[in-house]
């Protein structure tokens, strides 16, 4: 076998998988000790990009999870951006009243 063959027969022989569980792992590692992914990495023996996909796509499903607005909470935001509208007429005629008056 040449060369370059036997490397690329090795290096597909290698790949490593990990489960969700050990990635879970190794980007809470990261977040709660607040380490750069890099160092993380080294002393994990992954691949750093790896590791960086991995906190990247937690961090996108902790922010798709956390946007969920209760019905209650929906009620009071198109509440309040009536009350923030109807402050803005009120304002505006408050204004156009005192230049008539000064």
């Amino acid at each position: 076998m040449d060369t370059s063959q036997e490397r690329m027969f090795i290096m597909a022989r290698t790949r490593r998988e990990f489960t969700p569980d050990y990635k879970d792992e190794a980007v809470k590692l990261v977040i709660s000790t607040g380490r750069a992914v890099s160092v993380v990495a080294r002393e994990l023996g992954i691949n750093e990009a790896s590791l960086g996909r991995w906190v990247t796509a937690f961090k996108g499903r902790q922010t798709s999870a956390e946007v969920t607005v209760t019905e209650s909470e929906r009620a009071e935001l198109v509440r309040l951006r009536k009350e923030d509208a109807d402050l803005k007429l009120d304002r505006a005629f408050l204004k156009k009243a005192s230049i008539f008056f000064a």
